[in-house]
C-alpha cells in the first residue's frame, strides 16, 4: 500500500510541479518599463503594454457590443408585449363600454309612443 502511495506521489509531483511553474510565468499585464535600462527593453516593454491594452480594449468592446446587442432584443420583446397588451386593454374598454351603454338602454324606461296608448285604449 505504501508503495503505491510513493509510486503515485512519483509520478504526480512533476505534473504539479509543472502547473506551480506554468503559474510563475510573465503575465500580461501593464509593466513598469522606467526600470529598464536600455532603449530597446524600453520599448520593448513600452510595446507590450500598448499590446495589452489594445486587446483589452478590443475584449471589453467585443463585451460590451454583445451586451447591447443582447438588450436591443430584450427591448424589442418588451415592446412587442406592450403593444399586445395595449391591444387587449383597448378591447377591454371597448367592451365595457358596450355593457355600460346596454346596462342604461335596459335601465332607461320604455318611450311613451302616443300611438300605442291610443290604440289599446279602444
Amino acid at each position: 500500500m505504501i508503495s503505491r502511495i510513493v509510486l503515485t506521489l512519483g509520478v504526480l509531483a512533476p505534473g504539479v510541479l509543472a502547473s506551480v511553474a506554468a503559474c510563475a510565468q510573465d503575465v500580461p499585464g501593464i509593466e513598469i518599463c522606467t526600470a529598464e535600462k536600455t532603449m530597446e527593453r524600453r520599448t520593448s516593454c513600452l510595446q507590450s503594454n500598448v499590446d495589452f491594452l489594445q486587446k483589452t480594449i478590443a475584449k471589453l468592446a467585443a463585451d460590451h457590443a454583445q451586451k447591447l446587442d443582447a438588450a436591443k432584443a430584450q427591448i424589442e420583446g418588451l415592446k412587442a408585449t406592450v403593444a399586445s397588451l395595449q391591444k387587449i386593454v383597448d378591447e377591454l374598454q371597448a367592451a365595457q363600454k358596450k355593457v355600460a351603454e346596454d346596462s342604461k338602454k335596459a335601465d332607461a324606461p320604455p318611450a311613451k309612443d302616443g300611438t300605442a296608448a291610443k290604440g289599446g285604449a279602444k
